[in-house]
């Protein structure tokens, strides 16, 4: 069975979340630093390869109001590039308010958003990737 990896795209890092091979439950695997790997395509890419992962889900940021920003045009470029370089089905989905269940859940476990910055990052695209899972059964 393959899996399927969840991004939450972000101005700084990306956020990468991996569910189990029977597509039920979403795992934070790890975050992606813009500033440390510019080629943060092929490295998404390659994440894919190494986990057999045969699609990608990608956060969108709607506006509260359901309508396109600007980070949202950056976030649908992205998935453009993703799917022209990575030739594997990459799926939008409404990411609207990820980041902040990914922070109330972190903070109902102890840990302290401020300084784990990633760890809301890989959270969100946990989310965002279960919000997916549990859309398909």
């Amino acid at each position: 069975m393959s899996r399927i990896l969840g991004v939450d795209y972000g101005e700084r890092r990306i956020g990468i979340a991996l569910s189990d091979p029977l597509g039920i439950i979403a795992k934070p695997l790890t975050i992606i630093d813009r500033k440390i790997t510019p080629d943060y395509i092929s490295a998404i890419l390659e994440t894919a390869k190494e986990r057999d992962v045969n699609k990608i889900v990608v956060g969108v940021p709607y506006t509260l109001k359901g309508e396109n920003s600007k980070q949202t045009d950056v976030v649908k470029i992205f998935i453009a590039k993703l799917f022209s370089i990575g030739k594997i089905q990459v799926i939008p989905i409404d990411e609207r308010l990820s980041s902040v269940a990914a922070e109330k859940s972190l903070q109902l476990q102890g840990v302290k958003t401020g300084h784990e910055k990633g760890r809301v990052d890989e959270t969100a695209a946990a989310i965002i990737l279960q919000e997916y899972l549990d859309s398909q059964s």
